[in-house]
């Protein structure tokens, strides 16, 4: 019996089998991302035939829509799976491709305000959720999870702090299960506020990214706004990532000190281990492209990589959600996360405004 399960480990490790597995699921995402590109591009065709003045909807959120109604109305067979979920691979190579359309200047003058405005917001939620969470009674640990899953980057930080913290993977659900069908509605209802109050792209866009938890639904929630919002949300969420290693020591430190958790070894590697390593790719970009390596065709090409890359990313989003799902944790974890989604959003959305009168947005 043991030597008859040696072999498939073995082979399962041969990288066309993988490539093989892997392909249907990446041939279903580029198909639902084409297919809300096409159908943004036939609305708009029709409209401007029959001389029709309708608001444009992004091929993001048709992306979304189709595959929110392949997962949710249809059976995907499992062989679609891995591929599937490739979509966060997608999504941080477009960030680093979109590394191309900043040049260092720019980031240098707006990621110092973003990294600015990003201490204050981690600092303000991960001190509200911790009080929601004692209000609502939740357990500890998962508190711990909503909170570092609401300041920081959603279900990454989540899952990062479930281990560093050793969190039961039950918690680690209702927690990811929250701040997934928060960020679905940040969907919705983010660029209706934004339009509302006739944001600038630059102040919507650092407002997305700051307020909204998961890196491929802030990208998402700014694209749907604008291009130019969409960039900008890429550049302010990519600073909150950028902390998730300090964030997550923090809490391992804590937990440990208690006897709740393993003790850290080595704070630098623990924090290099946890630190997201496509902002390098980004930052990496953008000085080779301000040193002009690159052509302009070449920088061209790469921003509009990225855009494919980020479609792929939109399509999984829709794919890899089920509303059902969401909603079968239970209610306390989620009207807590509610809670504080609201008051975050609205504490980044001052903190957005303020700056824009201060410095210009």
């Amino acid at each position: 019996m043991s030597s008859t399960v040696a072999v498939p480990s073995f082979e399962a490790e041969n990288p066309f089998s993988k490539i093989a597995r892997l392909l249907p699921g990446i041939a279903l995402l580029a198909a639902v991302g084409y297919a809300g590109k096409l159908l943004e591009q036939t609305i708009n065709a029709y409209a401007r035939s029959h001389h029709l003045v309708i608001p444009n909807v992004e091929y993001v959120l048709w992306a979304i829509v189709i595959g929110l109604a392949i997962s949710n109305l249809l059976t995907i067979p499992k062989f679609f799976s891995e591929g599937i979920a490739t979509y966060e691979f997608w999504l941080k190579s477009g960030i680093v491709l979109l590394g191309a359309r900043f040049a260092i200047g720019d980031l240098v003058k707006l990621g110092g305000l973003s990294l600015g405005l990003v201490v204050l917001e981690i600092c303000g939620s991960l001190t509200f959720m911790t009080f929601l969470g004692k209000l609502f009674k939740l357990r500890p640990k998962l508190t711990t999870l909503l909170a570092v899953g609401s300041s920081v980057c959603g279900v990454s930080a989540i899952i990062a702090t479930q281990g560093a913290i050793d969190a039961d993977e039950e918690d680690a659900s209702f927690a990811i299960a929250a701040i997934l069908a928060l960020g679905a509605l940040a969907l919705v209802l983010f660029p209706l506020i934004g339009h509302a109050l006739h944001m600038s792209d630059n102040a919507y866009g650092l407002w997305t990214g700051l307020a909204v938890d998961n890196t491929a639904e802030a990208t998402a929630a700014g694209a749907l706004y604008s291009d130019a919002a969409g960039k900008i949300a890429v550049l302010a969420k990519t600073c909150r990532n950028a902390m998730i290693g300090f964030v997550v020591l923090g809490y391992a430190i804590y937990w440990a000190k208690r006897g709740q958790a393993s003790g850290v070894d080595g704070k630098a590697r623990f924090v290099w281990q946890k630190f997201p390593k496509f902002v390098l790719g980004f930052l990496v970009v953008s000085v080779l492209v301000s040193a002009h390596a690159f052509t302009k065709t070449q920088v061209t090409a790469l921003a509009n990589l990225s855009r494919w890359a980020f479609l792929l990313t939109f399509a999984g989003v829709g794919l890899r959600t089920n509303i059902r799902d969401l909603f079968r944790q239970g209610v306390r974890p989620f009207v807590a996360g509610a809670v504080g989604e609201i008051a975050i959003a609205v504490l980044t959305l001052g903190l957005v405004v303020v700056s824009s009168r201060l410095w210009g947005l």
